[in-house]
């Protein structure tokens, strides 16, 4: 089989080589997935750049979601069958025709779900339903912080924070989403590349600040967005997209002192918290925690909570192309590459 390896660390251009791999088989309890297209995540942006340490080292074969058809099952897999269409996330290898991935991270879809649509229930909606309904959870009249909120797991926490009647502030360094953001629900919606977040938020809500904030961007939006909080306001980290725009050891040490230094007590005294979400780690120690969240996340596509929006799908071939438009931050939905 094919698989689209980093080869080596930086410059999407010069990163990827397909390699021919020999087809995986299933162990118990794990399923072969034969593979029409996989997403593509910002964890894959620093795993390109040598900034993911969970990452395998190079030649490394990355992916962490998939949609395709069953292909083999393992033993003592009873909810799954070959033929079916299934979305999966992948512990790694999804950039690959056929991936592996345990049994409990692989859901039916449907024939006519799309690539980017199936992807990005696994990753981005599964990871915004953990985000929002198990790292915290959001109640009526909430008021909800989103950062990237144009971007995968920002359109889900927007889907959902407007689900639960929260009023939603939603943030976008780019002026033409801003009209976008409106129209998806956001009732504030800030443009980060004209306006400080945390300014605007003080001045709107008269310094009583937000309930919950979902932060995938990091550096100084941390820092900034604990002061943002309220009594008992909770910040959820579950990205750090500005470190992909350092180069150098220099420009990482700068990214990394913006995200603050502190002491629980901080925290305490002012009933203040910082969760940090990491899917595949709760993929790796609480499997079962994964599936219910991907059970979640079907069930409230199935009820229209949860719309995913079409993102843009790239052939294989064209990979170095797709990451660097997933890079620019111009992207909207779930960016994917079929084979």
């Amino acid at each position: 089989m094919k698989g689209i390896y980093i080869v080596k660390y930086g410059d999407a251009d010069e990163a990827f080589e397909v390699r021919e791999t020999p087809k995986p088989l299933p162990k118990p309890g794990e399923v072969l997935v034969k593979v029409e297209g996989f997403g593509l995540n910002f964890a894959d942006i620093m795993a390109r750049k040598g900034m993911y340490e969970d990452a395998p080292p190079i030649p490394s074969l990355i992916g962490y979601d998939v949609v395709g058809r069953v292909e083999r099952v393992g033993a003592n897999i009873t909810h799954l069958f070959e033929g079916d269409r299934v979305t999966a996330l992948t512990r790694f290898g999804g950039y690959a025709e056929y991936a592996l991935t345990d049994g409990r991270a692989a859901a039916k879809i449907s024939d006519t779900m799309s690539i980017p649509v199936g992807t990005a229930l696994t990753t981005q909606f599964c990871t915004a339903y953990y985000c929002a309904a198990e790292a915290v959870n959001l109640f009526e009249g909430d008021r909800v912080l989103i950062h990237s909120a144009a971007g995968g797991v920002g359109t889900a926490l927007m889907q959902y924070a407007k689900y639960k009647k929260c009023e939603i502030f939603a943030t976008t360094g780019s002026s033409a989403k801003v009209e976008m953001l409106k129209q998806m629900g956001a009732d504030h919606v800030i443009d980060t590349s004209k306006v400080q977040f945390d300014d605007y938020i003080d001045d709107t809500t008269k310094g009583d600040g937000v309930d919950v904030i979902f932060d995938a961007v990091g550096a100084d939006f941390i820092r900034r967005g604990i002061s943002a909080l309220s009594p008992g306001g909770r910040i959820v980290c579950y990205g750090a997209a500005q470190m992909t725009d350092a180069t150098n050891i220099f420009s990482k040490l700068v990214k990394g002192i913006q995200f603050g230094i502190y002491h629980p007590a901080v925290f305490m005294m002012a009933s203040k918290s910082l969760i940090g979400v990491n899917m595949l780690k709760i993929a790796d120690g609480k499997p079962m925690v994964l599936k219910r969240c991907l059970e979640n996340v079907v069930r409230l596509v199935e009820e229209g909570v949860f719309k995913p929006q079409e993102g843009k799908l790239f052939k294989a071939d064209d990979i170095a192309e797709a990451h660097k438009y997933l890079e620019s931050r111009k992207s909207t939905g779930k960016v994917a590459c079929e084979w």
